[in-house]
């Protein structure tokens, strides 16, 4: 796409005033920080910004992307979903903000700056975002971190956005469109009653809707049985956590650390062994907790994981959350490297096929019609997974912001009912993995991180 149709696409971007039903759950249930739903964005510039361009470019970007100056209203009782409306309070000085890290200015500071970013709770009264020009850091350069919560967009929805959004060159592109758009104001009562409304009109067809699936399921039972089987798979009780290591935290203490390598080597380790560039990024996971666990004593076993399986094409760029939840046994017990990659990939490719992958969305309306404390614990009691992995493609190409390129990108997810969280998005060619741990599960951070470098090592190793 050239800049003309990329910047186009941001027409659709966030323009549905309704919260998807999954966006709605994530956003009743946040209990801040041990049931969060926002997480932190930390991207490295090889050189400082300038600020008033960055500034202006802000102004920019929340008038062709303006759900980045809107805030969710509750209805003022759970009949629907929430809705978007533009903030009529919105302040930029709020949002976008300046801080220098003290001398030398190291990665660890960095991400300690991050963790203290990410455990203060957003304000739910204005738009749940607030974005960081750091400076100060070692050669010269920069970093922008932002805080934002879960609703705007999933990984790859964010990906997609950078790459419409940030500059190709350094220089300031003048030519940029500047859309204008009517403000929209929202109640709680109005959204409430906007939403009964939605439901009395849908009924016919969901009823209509509901005789049409009977009617098929009668003409093909055998479809329907095997949905029941995959069904009872999917929703019956979570796989019990058999580590002793792994387990309690309140979820409270979030330390971050990053790993990094090229694409190429780790996409070659993968087919080496017959598997997935997902299946070779989760399996070096797993090797570094089973080195943590072995340097603790304990031998692990195959441990519980949540994984989500991303529903939206890779050109769709509508903002949101289009995604649904795998949780299942992992091989975390196998030792060898090659192994426990094919052992991985058998096991997701089991968990993409059940019929009934996507069950949760069926039920998340039902949730969201509860009092939200009640959706919260319901969430909460199918928790207990020891790790939560997701993986994305990012840009292909450099970008750039306010005149300084955009070299990494690393999105430090929330700790929701898990005791370590990892994202790896590939830049450029580079594999960007984030970890968020649970300080009070993992007592050594330096072992921690220790043993996950030298497990992904391990797995590069099986490419060459």
């Amino acid at each position: 796409m050239n800049r003309e149709e990329l910047w186009s696409d941001l027409e659709n971007w966030g323009r549905d005033p309704v919260l998807s039903e999954l966006d709605a759950l994530m956003w009743r249930t946040d209990r801040h920080p041990q049931g969060a739903w926002s997480g932190v964005v930390v991207q490295l510039l090889d050189t400082v910004p300038d600020w008033e361009r960055l500034r202006a470019a802000h102004e920019w970007f929340v008038e062709i992307v303006p759900r980045f100056a809107q805030r969710v209203v509750d209805p003022v009782l759970p009949v629907g979903p929430p809705m978007w409306e533009d903030d009529p309070s919105f302040d930029l000085d709020y949002h976008l903000r300046r801080v220098s890290l003290p001398a030398p200015g190291t990665r660890s500071q960095l991400l300690e700056l991050a963790q203290t970013i990410g455990l203060t709770p957003l304000d739910r009264s204005r738009p749940p975002w607030e974005g960081y020009l750091v400076e100060g850091l070692e050669g010269g350069r920069a970093a922008y971190v932002m805080h934002a919560h879960h609703v705007f967009m999933d990984g790859l929805a964010l990906a997609r956005l950078h790459e419409r959004v940030l500059n190709t060159g350094r220089e300031h592109q003048p030519d940029k469109p500047m859309p204008v758009h009517e403000p929209v104001r929202r109640s709680p009562i109005g959204v409430a009653v906007e939403q009964i409304g939605h439901q009395i009109a849908g009924t016919p067809k969901a009823l209509f809707g509901t005789g049409r699936a009977v009617v098929k399921a009668v003409g093909n039972l055998r479809s329907t049985a095997d949905y029941v089987t995959s069904l009872a798979r999917v929703a019956g009780p979570p796989p019990k956590n058999p580590s002793k290591v792994l387990q309690g935290g309140s979820r409270k203490m979030w330390r971050f650390g990053t790993m990094e390598c090229e694409l190429d080597d780790l996409k070659r380790a993968a087919k080496a062994a017959g598997g997935t560039l997902n299946d070779a990024y989760v399996s070096a996971l797993l090797g570094g907790l089973r080195r943590y666990c072995s340097a603790n004593g304990e031998e692990l076993e195959d441990v519980p994981i949540s994984m989500p399986v991303a529903m939206r094409s890779a050109d769709n760029a509508t903002g949101g959350n289009d995604f649904a939840a795998a949780y299942f046994l992992v091989p975390s017990g196998v030792a060898d490297p090659a192994e426990r990659i094919r052992a991985m990939h058998e096991r997701v490719q089991h968990v993409r096929s059940e019929p009934a992958l996507g069950f949760l969305g069926a039920i998340t309306p039902v949730l969201n019609r509860t009092p939200s404390g009640v959706a919260a614990a319901i969430l909460g009691a199918v928790g207990g997974a020891v790790l939560t992995t997701s993986s994305w493609p990012g840009i292909t190409e450099d970008r750039y912001m306010a005149g300084a390129r955009f070299d990494r990108m690393f999105v430090f997810a929330p700790l929701p009912g898990t005791v370590l969280t990892s994202a790896m998005c590939t830049h450029c060619g580079v594999c960007c993995i984030a970890m968020n741990a649970d300080g009070e599960v993992f007592k050594d951070l330096d072992l921690l991180w220790n043993s996950m470098q030298e497990s992904l090592d391990e797995i590069l190793a099986l490419g060459r």
